[in-house]
């Protein structure tokens, strides 16, 4: 068996694939940030490469350090978490919101680390061999678990991060054991509300909703129990529409088709798919991007970077970066499901949700398949609490994939 500190089971298939979208990466940040006034832009790339440096230690501990040393601080660590949650809405800085805490010229984005801590604290409660879905405790404390960082990023506002937690919530219980039947009790609330927007829509949804239910047959009190959850919150959603921010809400509409902003929110999807459809099969070139160089698309270097490699790079190069965070992802899921540990098996599942979530929602958004919603693309956009919180998962699949064979 490998001792501590081994590197004879190092996964480095795995780990060339995330050097090489940090390759890209700093090539397209480079490309979107060389030419500007600004020298604050000017110095992104030097930091992102500090933060490349200090990531790669950072994902080293994370795949070294013995998997039941997290297991063992699992709920410390996701304390700490929730303390710079605290922290952040009364010191935090940000245009229009509150999500960084300043560390001299460097700034830390709290609800980045909170997706680690909070997978970690998930992964510890449900690999537990006494939880039982039958019991209603063990079902609501993961969802409280979840539901504490995810408030407390919803005030800062940071609408993007909070849909990670959103994302992470069911598919890990189901991973961890929870039932078909109570998987659908679950999800037929939120059928329920996006189906609410329209009338004719919301009858649709609960006739769905209601025909499951009495093909479940699990008796007259689990239907009307049920049923009235879903109507009550077909009638909650207008007011909860009406608790959003403003732009959110144009967010959604926009989305939607139903509202068309090409001077505002929609001028970022424009611009972005222009981008991506001028760079056709084989690119414009390396700093050729006219759309990039001439700063027709806000956030180029963070949100939108897809662009600037869609541009420049073309399809195929768009082609590549999602091959490779396909292979991530399979790797990893068939990582999940071969681990003798059933902490590292859900924690390896949490973090496969994570990226997957992440790189569908950031790459739709460019292409306006997806809502705007400010999720940065893993390993690629500019941003270091972003990129330490993004390897040090990769640690976990490294550490999981080195120690397969062990029981946490």
């Amino acid at each position: 068996m490998a001792g501590y500190g081994s590197t004879k089971r190092i996964d480095f298939a795995l780990l060339t694939t995330v050097l090489l979208l940090i390759v890209f990466g700093l090539v397209a940040l480079y490309s979107a940030t060389y030419i500007t006034e600004s020298p604050a832009s000017q110095l992104k790339f030097t930091k992102q490469l500090l933060w490349v440096v200090l990531g790669f230690f950072v994902l080293l501990t994370s795949a070294m350090v013995p998997l039941k040393t997290f297991h063992k601080y699992a709920y410390l660590i996701y304390a700490i978490s929730v303390l710079l949650l605290a922290i952040v809405l009364i010191v935090g800085t940000g245009p229009g919101s509150r999500r960084w805490i300043a560390l001299g010229p460097l700034s830390l984005q709290p609800a980045e680390l909170a997706k680690v801590a909070t997978l970690l604290a998930l992964a510890k409660y449900l690999s537990h061999d006494s939880r039982n879905f039958d019991n209603l405790k063990d079902i609501l404390v993961p969802f409280a678990v979840i539901s504490l960082p995810l408030l407390l990023i919803m005030n800062q506002p940071d609408l993007g991060s909070a849909l990670v937690f959103l994302a992470l919530s069911l598919p890990v219980l189901h991973w961890a054991g929870l039932p078909g039947v109570v998987l659908f009790v679950l999800l037929a609330p939120v059928l329920s509300f996006f189906s609410a927007f329209s009338y004719y829509s919301f009858l649709i949804a609960m006739i769905l909703i209601v025909s499951v239910l009495f093909l479940m047959r699990r008796g007259t009190f689990f239907f009307l129990v049920n049923f009235a959850l879903n109507v009550g919150v077909g009638v909650l959603t207008p007011i909860l529409w009406h608790l959003l921010k403003d732009y959110q809400k144009n967010r959604i509409l926009t989305f939607l088709g139903m509202v068309t902003d090409p001077h505002g929110l929609g001028y970022q999807v424009i611009q972005s798919k222009v981008a991506i459809g001028s760079g056709g099969l084989l690119g414009k070139g390396f700093l050729a991007g006219t759309q990039t160089h001439l700063r027709f698309l806000p956030e180029q270097h963070t949100d939108f970077i897809f662009c600037v490699v869609g541009e420049e790079f073309g399809f195929l190069g768009g082609m590549l970066i999602l091959a490779l965070f396909l292979y991530l992802i399979f790797k990893s899921l068939n990582l999940a499901a071969v681990v003798k540990s059933r902490f590292a098996s859900i924690l390896v599942f949490g973090v496969t949700v994570i990226f997957l979530f992440q790189v569908f929602v950031n790459i739709g958004m460019t292409m306006g398949i997806m809502p705007v919603t400010g999720l940065p693309l893993p390993f690629l956009s500019y941003g270091g609490s972003a990129l330490i919180a993004n390897l040090m998962l990769v640690g976990f699949l490294l550490n999981a994939s080195r120690t397969r064979f062990e029981y946490t």
